[in-house]
């Protein structure tokens, strides 16, 4: 572990603002980071202008030298007293940090409070790791009950478990310090230095062509059973590779860092254990953030369809759903990295376009034999199309419809679906075709860049 203040040479850092973050160049199997830490006090810091000009400079120089950065933080908002100085700080972190955005990983590690503008620093970054004791919220309790009459607890407004859950603010949850700091590394080990550079290998004792026999068997008889889509990526991926991220929030999908033959991947899968897999604002979000995540850092994406569709509801297209929908769109669309998509079951209407389609430019397009791609299922067309038809006409053409539409060979023969794999083949063909994909490279079109739905 070396002083940040020792490497004036590398970081530039030789007027260093002394303060309550402490920050240093940390090393680990190798690999640099900076790492800012706030001191583990039972009275939690306040964000003077001294301290933020301390983070700030630590921030940039990650951001120049090309390393990933790890703020560990717990601040009850910025410094009242100083005011206006302390807000300009608080205003210079929150710049570094964006800047860092798609160049260097950024996580903070939430042990304690972050109210006000410094929970704000929590959207920004691309891991948030909280502590079971941490919060964080824009508004604390107090003005909340003076605005709105309504009282409630720190825990309940921000604490960990509710940003787990309801905001999908913590990507994870860590019992304490020391834990989230491992955890923090954990992440990393997934992740490049920077965007100039790819993850590096794992080294892993799972043969490449090993059969994902399990895959297949955790699909039930039934259309319409549920089952666990992370056993079925855990039987594909390196064994104890899988790391889920965000497992509390829109868990209707899944997103999750794993590797394949040692190369690390990002794996996003419709979840049919809850809501049946479709796909509703949270889990758009999700999604589109995680892939964003991936095609920034170099990861290829491995997707895993299994859903009916967009889940229906006048609430959720009065929040916005078309909007939010589009983000997954425009993510998976603008990724450049290697993109191999998996339809396991269901993949149905404008879901099976978001979730990687063919058309939406994947590299490279799997089925499983009794994949059914289609607009609808055979009951919705039904009611579409033989709404006037008898129960027995009705019954008949669901049999026609399912036996001649329900099935991944349409698609193959338009060139749709690349390939129609048996599941225990799954693993092999993906680690095959992630290892013609390692030098994919794109040409992208001068531009500042794109008008990301929000």
């Amino acid at each position: 572990m070396t002083s940040i203040d020792e490497r004036t040479d590398v970081f530039g850092l030789d007027r260093f603002v002394p303060g309550l973050a402490q920050v240093e160049v940390r090393e680990f199997d190798g690999r640099r980071v900076v790492w800012i830490e706030f001191d583990d006090a039972d009275e939690p810091a306040r964000l003077t202008a001294a301290t933020a000009q301390q983070i700030h400079r630590g921030v940039t120089a990650a951001l120049e030298q090309r390393v990933p950065v790890v703020l560990v933080m717990s601040t009850s908002g910025t410094d009242i007293v100083e005011g206006m100085a302390a807000l300009h700080g608080w205003g210079l972190v929150a710049g570094a940090l964006a800047r860092c955005s798609g160049v260097v990983p950024t996580t903070v590690v939430v042990d304690g409070p972050a109210v006000s503008g410094p929970a704000l620093l929590l959207g920004v970054v691309d891991v948030v790791i909280m502590t079971e004791r941490a919060s964080a919220f824009v508004n604390g309790p107090l003005v909340v009950a003076q605005f709105t009459g309504v009282e409630m607890g720190t825990d309940e407004l921000g604490g960990a478990a509710t940003h787990a859950r309801y905001s999908g603010v913590a990507t994870l949850v860590a019992p304490d310090r020391d834990a989230a700091a491992e955890t923090a590394l954990a992440v990393l080990a997934y992740l490049p230095d920077s965007v100039d550079s790819e993850p590096a290998a794992w080294h892993v004792d799972d043969p490449p062509d090993r059969g994902s026999d399990e895959a297949g068997a955790q699909i039930p008889e039934s259309s319409t059973g549920s089952y666990d889509v992370r056993a079925v990526a855990r039987s594909i991926v390196d064994e104890d590779s899988l790391l889920e991220l965000r497992d509390r929030w829109a868990a209707n999908v899944v997103t999750a860092f794993a590797t394949l033959d040692g190369r690390p991947v990002g794996i996003v899968a419709n979840q049919p254990m809850v809501l049946a897999g479709t796909l509703d604002i949270p889990a758009s979000q999700k999604a589109a953030r995680f892939v964003a995540l991936c095609d920034a850092f170099n990861l290829p994406i491995v997707t895993l369809v299994d859903t009916p569709g967009f889940y229906p509801g006048k609430d959720l297209e009065w929040r916005g759903m078309i909007r939010h929908g589009a983000q997954l769109v425009h993510s998976y669309a603008r990724a450049d990295v290697a993109r191999i998509c998996v339809i396991l079951r269901k993949s149905y209407g404008g879901a099976y376009i978001v979730m990687d389609s063919k058309t939406m430019g994947n590299d490279l397009c799997l089925a499983w034999p009794w994949a059914e791609i289609a607009v609808m299922g055979a009951g919705q067309a039904a009611a579409i199309l033989a709404r006037r038809a008898s129960a027995q006409e009705r019954a008949e053409f669901e049999a026609d419809y399912s036996e001649r539409l329900l099935n991944p060979y349409v698609a193959a023969e338009r060139g749709f679906v690349d390939a129609v794999v048996e599941p225990s083949e799954t693993r092999a063909v993906i680690c095959a075709a992630l290892e013609v994909l390692a030098d994919k490279r794109e040409h992208l079109e001068p531009r500042k860049h794109g008008n990301t739905p929000l």
